[in-house]
């Protein structure tokens, strides 16, 4: 029996074989032209999704490595890296690269594909432009991370430097800006700050009074120009970063100076330094403002000044001429704009030959000595200074002026002021006898001598003519006392009379009279305070402005 097979099965085999080559050659040559035109549709579409791809990864920065983050510094490596200081950007640099490390102050998007960046290192800033590029080697992902990044944080800027058309008001290098082609964080800030530093920058509104209590809560942030100052309460709260300033960056290396100076001319006329105790037994200089502690059992305190030490090693000891800075402390309550209970002592003592005026004589070359050089070699950190804090030149003469307290005392009187000649002077007449001396011989600074014996210390020398009054001196600058001085008591039996006038238990101060029972040299000296030497020169209106770290009865950190 023969079966039926099926159509197609049947067809192809009776088709002979070239036959069925023919049609099959026939049906590929119809399907070529669909391939192709599939293939090619399909090789467009890759190039532009490859195109794209890269577009993205270009505006996402990928593979690039001229932004982001850098490791943290562990000393691990040096590389050839070569950083350029702030200050040394000039218009002659124009066209050479430059690597700059410092704080991001500020930024400012210009749409979405440019930066302007300031970039600040202690008391410079530069102005930092940085725009996408078509090439795609800056990309719109630099400009988001450099938008990104929080104020304050540490950051490597690289570019070219150019000369702008205009000088960039909001930086010191006004003359040139770097065209930023690398911009990398080495420390961010990590925490939202408590003020802005263009707040903290911006120049005083007007002129704060010097003298008279103070409350750091009284101060108002908000001032008549409708603008925001940063309260001293809040500066000094957050004393690093308020210490960042270009103002206060000046005001600290002037004071940095001015030791420098006081070593200089000190050291130059023989005198050598010498480094006293601190912590001390009984009262520097008698009375009852000294901080007090326990000595392992014994009754101690934080010394006032080295006075006593000093005295030992220049009239007792052969050193002649001696001079020492360090810490002074004074447990006084005073909630003044010109007192602290922790300052800095420049203090001297020298021997004499039968006046004190050769010391006074000193004292005038040292202040000479210091103003000069401030003015000389200080001019950049004046001028920050002066932008946030406007003040006058201080006005001195050569040598010093000098009156007698009993002269002050009868300007005071001509100008209508109660002063007896022999009481004390008040902060007010301090201040309004400053205003009479410049008024009158044209000096900021001057010296007044021979005080009342009743307001000076123990160990000061009494006038040979007159018992009621001293062989002492102040200084003064702008009506405020800068030093206190005076010729001292060299003969022990004197010493010890004087101290049982101001109620000094002698066994306390044993030693120290002790030192002089085996044949002390003439002397006197005196001491300085640095951050009032600051504040009055630089004519700020608190002494707080003028310390590193202020302590006073209400401050004890950071």
């Amino acid at each position: 029996m023969i079966l039926a097979l099926p159509k197609r099965k049947r067809k192809r085999e009776i088709l002979s074989k070239p036959l069925a080559k023919k049609i099959r050659q026939k049906k590929k040559r119809r399907q070529r032209p669909k391939q192709r035109k599939r293939q090619k549709k399909k090789k467009a579409r890759e190039e532009r999704e490859r195109r794209e791809r890269e577009k993205a990864e270009k505006l996402a920065g990928v593979g690039q490595d001229n932004f982001g983050d850098l490791p943290m510094v562990q000393s691990g490596k040096i590389t050839d890296k070569v950083w350029t200081k702030i200050e040394n950007l000039k218009p002659v640099l124009a066209g050479q690269e430059v690597l700059v490390r410092g704080h991001l102050q500020t930024g400012r998007m210009v749409g979405s594909k440019g930066i302007f960046v300031l970039v600040r290192s202690s008391l410079y800033s530069v102005q930092g432009v940085c725009f996408a590029t078509k090439d795609g080697k800056v990309s719109e992902a630099m400009i988001k991370y450099m938008d990104g990044l929080a104020a304050e944080s540490v950051v490597d800027m690289k570019g070219t430097i150019t000369v702008p058309d205009e000088p960039v008001e909001s930086a010191t290098q006004k003359m040139v800006e770097i065209q930023v082609s690398s911009f990398h964080c080495v420390a961010k800030a990590q925490q939202a700050l408590p003020f802005q530093m263009e707040d903290a920058c911006r120049p005083d509104s007007g002129k704060e009074t010097d003298v008279g209590a103070y409350d750091e809560n009284e101060e108002v942030d908000v001032h008549d120009d409708g603008l925001i100052r940063v309260g001293q309460k809040m500066r000094l709260d957050y004393r690093w970063l308020d210490l960042r300033t270009p103002a206060n960056q000046s005001i600290f290396r002037i004071e940095s100076m001015v030791g420098l100076l006081f070593r200089e001319c000190l050291v130059n006329k023989g005198f050598v330094e010498i480094h006293t105790p601190k912590l001390i037994a009984g009262a520097s200089e008698g009375g009852a403002d000294v901080f007090t502690l326990d000595y392992f059992g014994e009754p101690a305190c934080l010394a006032m000044s080295p006075q006593l030490h000093k005295q030992m090693t220049a009239a007792c000891s052969g050193f002649e001429r001696v001079f020492e800075t360090g810490p002074v402390f004074r447990a006084e309550n005073s909630q003044t704009r010109r007192h602290l209970c922790e300052f800095t002592g420049f203090d001297l003592e020298m021997v004499i030959h039968e006046h004190y005026d050769e010391v006074l004589e000193l004292f005038s070359e040292l202040f000479i000595h210091i103003f000069d050089g401030i003015n000389d070699r200080c001019k950049d950190e004046l001028e920050r200074v002066r932008e946030q804090h406007p003040f006058e030149d201080l006005k001195y003469c050569r040598p010093t002026l000098k009156l007698s307290y009993a002269e002050g005392c009868a300007l005071l009187r001509e100008a209508g002021v109660d002063q007896d000649d022999y009481e004390d002077l008040s902060t007010v007449n301090e201040k309004k006898l400053g205003d009479i001396v410049r008024e009158k011989y044209d000096t900021d600074f001057f010296f007044m001598d021979k005080y009342p014996l009743s307001v000076r210390p123990f160990y000061t020398m009494p006038d040979p003519e007159n018992p009621k009054l001293s062989n002492s001196y102040d200084f003064f600058i702008r009506g405020q006392e800068i030093l206190s001085g005076a010729q001292r008591i060299h003969e022990p039996d004197l010493i010890e009379e004087r101290a049982k006038a101001w109620g000094i238990d002698l066994e306390d101060i044993a030693e120290y009279v002790n030192s002089f029972r085996n044949g002390a040299l003439p002397h006197g000296g005196g001491g300085i305070g640095l951050e009032r030497v600051i504040m009055l020169f630089l004519g700020l209106p608190n002494i707080r402005k003028a310390a590193w770290f202020t302590r006073d009865p209400k401050r004890l950190a950071p």
